[in-house]
């Protein structure tokens, strides 16, 4: 070989470095951020809580608007990548009277009217009602936003089942069988400040027919919000698989709305699917200091309320259950003055999904889903309003799960339980 050659051989080996260069720190982030993107866009995102006002769908409280303060408008959907919600006819428990029972129907309908106004009238190219399992995935093929309907507390049916077929056919797909107080059908898990601990003992007799007629209709019994009694009650009653739209794991934090252990083993032997839930008092308990305390209280005072009881701080609709939306709009804005002005310790998405993993890791990632409680005193640093749903995804990525896992997380395992409880409901139909 020529001196020439050599020379330039030996230069091009001394130019190849002995070490590949390591990524920086800031571009394995980088990558990590872009997978979980990726995976984000990909997956069916279902949140299965979002409360609406009376006035949802109207120029008060228009969900299309940009200028709307609601935590999920259509653009914070879009904008977060959250493709599909239950948006809520949430009723608060009153009077177990005739008059009572017409007042409940009526205010359901006003919520179901708005519902439909908003994806029939107002927004029909934005978003689109999904009545069935596969349309939620049809509709988010074509690139609509996903509505579904779920219902909180079961009173609005009085004590005519028929009401129970009238609300499928208004496109309810899921009921919380009752809410904070007890009802007709099963115990709360917060029952009011002058009722017993238990009433029913669990599902009442009616609650049993109300059981075996959504199961027959092919309406989701939700399990959240009511006592342990009557979830497990309601778990050997439902043929059909059933959801906690809405409840965090009380072994991760010890409060009345947070399921068990037992509980959550129960539902793994029902088939069913827990949402937890992005509610800082139901994720993370934090002491309350004097000053806020005795601010609550104000607060409390003002509405006719009792005073909370030390380190609740003022829990929200705590003993306000039988306050118009109007009140207790006006209860949640003197209440964020007092967050404000005497702030907690923030409850962040890492803490939330900390219940996501208790729950996995005790049940198995098939069992498990997400929900925000959204407009109704859901939401937490990270995750405080749709457009934050990507930072949950990409805590979960950064915690190893894989696509498939959070896909079932995001929605596969709610439309798993959403089709068996059509399975069900079709089967039943045919022996009629």
């Amino acid at each position: 070989m020529k001196k020439s050659a050599l020379s330039a051989a030996l230069m091009a080996f001394l130019a190849i470095p002995l070490f590949a260069q390591q990524p920086t720190d800031k571009q394995k982030e980088d990558e990590l951020i872009a997978r979980a993107r990726a995976i984000h866009d990909r997956v069916i995102t279902i949140d299965t809580h979002d409360d609406i006002s009376s006035n949802f769908a109207t120029e008060k409280d228009d969900p299309g608007s940009p200028e709307n303060k609601r935590q999920v408008t259509l653009g914070k959907m879009k904008e977060g990548g959250l493709k599909a919600g239950f948006f809520i006819v949430y009723v608060g428990q009153g009077d177990r009277t005739p008059a009572g029972y017409d007042s409940a129907y009526k205010q359901a309908v006003t919520k179901f009217d708005a519902i439909h106004r908003m994806t029939e009238k107002m927004y029909p190219d934005k978003i689109e009602l999904a009545y069935t399992a596969d349309d939620v995935v049809r509709i988010n093929k074509s690139g609509k936003l996903v509505a579904c309907i779920g219902i909180e507390n079961g009173w609005p049916i009085g004590k005519d089942l028929g009401k129970l077929k009238e609300f499928h056919q208004r496109g309810g797909r899921y009921i919380t069988l009752s809410h904070n107080r007890h009802n007709d059908i099963c115990d709360s898990a917060n029952p009011g400040e002058a009722e017993a601990e238990e009433e029913h003992h669990g599902v009442s007799e009616f609650g049993k027919q109300v059981i075996a007629e959504m199961n027959l209709v092919g309406i989701m019994v939700d399990v959240s919000h009511i006592s342990k009694k009557s979830a497990l009650d309601a778990m050997s009653l439902s043929k059909a698989p059933v959801i906690a739209s809405h409840s965090g794991a009380r072994a991760i934090n010890d409060n009345a709305r947070n399921l068990d252990d037992e509980t959550l083993l129960a539902l793994k032997k029902n088939g069913g699917v827990v949402q937890c839930v992005a509610l800082g008092e139901f994720v993370k308990t934090r002491p309350v200091p004097p000053e806020r305390q005795e601010a609550i209280n104000v607060v409390r005072k003002e509405f006719g309320l009792p005073e909370a009881r030390a380190g609740r701080g003022g829990g929200f609709r705590r003993g306000a259950q039988s306050f118009s939306e109007e009140q207790i709009a006006k209860f949640i804005e003197r209440m964020r003055e007092v967050d404000a002005n005497f702030p907690l310790p923030p409850v962040t998405v890492q803490d939330f999904t900390n219940h996501i993993e208790h729950a996995v890791r005790l049940i198995g990632v098939d069992h498990v889903g997400i929900s925000s409680d959204f407009d109704g005193g859901g939401g937490i640093t990270g995750w405080n309003n749709a457009a934050e749903t990507f930072n949950v995804t990409l805590e979960l990525v950064r915690r190893g799960y894989s696509e498939q896992d959070i896909a079932k997380l995001w929605g596969g395992n709610l439309l798993r339980v959403w089709r068996g409880v059509e399975k069900v409901a079709a089967g039943l139909q045919k022996k009629m």
